[in-house]
This record gives structure tokens, C-alpha cells and sequence, in this order.
């Protein structure tokens, strides 16, 4: 038992120092141990005495409880995470998570925007309204930007290079990344700074965030699902939407306009290009013409 925890305590240290890892990624990466732990020590086995097998037992008894192929899928991630980690350490000599499968999990694609959607709920903004300057300048720079919702809302003009072209955003583990940024989202920030932030009575230590309420703090996740949802109901828009729809519409749109996926990758922020090809999903059209216009044997015998 001492052994375990140990070896828990050391690998939550290095998820947080050295992975960067976020607070609830490390929390639920920790929670997933203990569970293995609480396991082998019922069995009286050391973290170097795992095999293949009782990792088997164990994923088993998670299907047992119910848990989804998403959860196992996580669950399994955190346990050849800490295997590595102990491979890492020279713990263990071998991985016995290694040859430990995943369930099979059906990719749900989310709503994608087109274009003309985009602009429409854009185009519903009340302009006449203070708040309305600053919604447009949030879902341009969401959209332009492919943003994460707490990314917006945590945006600070310490983070604004507009003579350069970029924003600096810190994502997920603190991960820092530049953004190209564009003419439109650098009008209409600038627009809300200059015409009705500069009104209102900000409260301390929210000088620096460029996007706030009505009483000069920094705004929720919620208030932006709010706002998202509400002018989607009032252009009577029928997919169901949110802040991170925006973000998958940035993707899609900039992989069916010939994007290099890598390069996505790098603006999403995303430490896998699995994750990547999981948000730019293309239709059925799209990988049609892509294939005929550009895999070698079409191309000889369209010439």
C-alpha cells in the first residue's frame, strides 16, 4: 500500500509540473489510480506485480458498474499514462498496459455552422444596446480564432499583438499558443474598447480582461452560452449550439478550404491530431472531391 502511494503522489507531481496537466485532469487521472490501487491491494500486488490480466479484471469490473466506453476509454488512458510513467522512473521494466485494448467508441460529431449562419447570427446582434459591440467582437474572435469558451472569457489585452497579427492564448494545462488574428476581430475589439468598455466602472483586478459584464467583471461560461443561445432562438436557428460550435466551425471551414491539419492542430491547441480530425469531420461530398482531385492514380487518369 505504501508502495502505491507513493508512486500516485510522484505521478500527480508530475502531471502538474511537468505535463502542465489542468486541475481537473489531473484530479480525474487520480481518481482513476486510487481505483487500480484499491484494486491490486485487495489482491496484495505491488504496481511492478501488474499483469496483463488483472488490468483485464479490472477494466472488466468497470463495464460491471456501468461505466460508458467513453469512461472506460479515459480510465484506461490514465492507467498506461501512469505505467509510462513508471517505465519513465525505471519502476517497472515492462508496461503491462501495453497490450491492454480500448473500447470502441462511436464518434459523435457536433453542429457545424456554415458560413451564412454564422453571419446571421452575427447580423442579430442589437447594436443599439451597449452589450451588443462587445457580443459581436466575442463571437468574431470566437469563430476567427477557434477559441475554447474559458480561453474567451480569459483573453486579456496583455495577450492582444495586433501589429504583429496575433493573440496570445493560454489554454488547457496553461499552455500558452499564438492565434493569427484577424482585421475584422481587431476592428471590432478595438470598436468595443475604445466606445463602451471605456464607460464602465471596472473592478479591480479585472483591468486587464478585454470581455466584461455590465458591472465591470469578468464574465461566466454561462453568460456566453446565454447570449449564443438566445440569438440563435431569435433568427430561429434549429441546431442546437453553443460557444464550442464555433470552434468546430472554425475547423471545418479552414480543412474544407485546404488547411493543413497540423496547422490546425497547432491553433486549436490540441495535444493529439486525433482530437483534431475528431473536430474537422468533413462531409461525404467534400472527402469525395478531395480524393478525385488529389490521390495520384485519379489524377493519371484525369489528365
Amino acid at each position: 500500500m505504501k508502495l502505491w502511494e507513493r508512486y500516485i503522489k510522484q505521478f500527480i507531481s508530475y502531471l502538474k509540473i511537468e505535463r502542465g496537466l489542468a486541475e481537473n485532469s489531473v484530479l480525474a487521472y487520480q481518481r482513476d489510480i486510487r481505483h487500480l490501487s484499491d484494486f491490486a491491494v485487495a489482491r496484495g500486488l505491488d504496481p511492478g506485480e501488474m499483469k496483463i490480466e488483472d488490468l483485464q479484471n479490472f477494466v472488466a469490473g468497470l463495464y460491471d458498474l456501468g461505466l460508458s466506453e467513453r469512461s472506460q476509454a479515459r480510465t484506461i488512458s490514465g492507467l498506461r499514462q501512469f505505467f509510462d510513467f513508471l517505465i519513465l522512473e525505471d519502476y517497472i521494466k515492462e508496461d503491462p498496459s501495453e497490450l491492454l485494448e480500448m473500447p470502441r467508441i462511436g464518434r459523435k460529431l457536433p453542429e457545424v455552422l456554415d458560413v451564412e449562419e454564422i453571419d446571421a447570427l452575427i447580423a442579430a446582434i442589437d447594436l443599439s444596446k451597449p452589450e451588443g459591440h462587445r457580443n459581436k467582437a466575442m463571437l468574431e474572435t470566437l469563430y476567427s480564432c477557434g477559441l475554447r469558451v474559458s480561453e474567451l472569457i480569459g483573453l486579456k489585452f496583455s495577450d492582444l499583438y495586433f501589429d504583429e497579427g496575433f493573440i496570445r492564448v493560454l489554454g488547457k494545462g496553461n499552455k500558452q499558443r499564438l492565434v493569427p488574428v484577424s482585421e475584422q476581430v481587431e476592428k471590432e475589439i478595438s470598436q468595443y474598447r475604445d466606445q463602451i468598455r471605456c464607460h464602465l466602472d471596472i473592478k479591480p483586478g479585472h483591468e486587464n480582461i478585454v470581455f466584461l459584464n455590465r458591472r465591470g467583471a469578468q464574465l461566466t461560461r454561462v453568460m456566453i452560452f446565454t447570449i449564443i443561445k438566445n440569438l440563435a432562438k431569435s433568427i430561429n436557428l434549429k441546431k442546437n449550439i453553443s460557444p464550442h460550435t464555433f470552434r468546430h466551425s472554425f475547423a471545418t471551414h479552414l480543412i474544407e478550404g485546404g488547411a493543413n491539419l497540423r496547422a490546425i492542430q497547432e491553433m486549436l491547441g490540441h495535444e493529439s491530431i486525433t482530437t483534431t480530425e475528431i473536430y474537422t469531420h468533413l462531409d461525404q461530398r467534400y472527402l469525395q472531391e478531395a480524393i478525385l482531385s488529389y490521390h495520384p492514380r485519379n489524377r493519371a487518369y484525369n489528365r
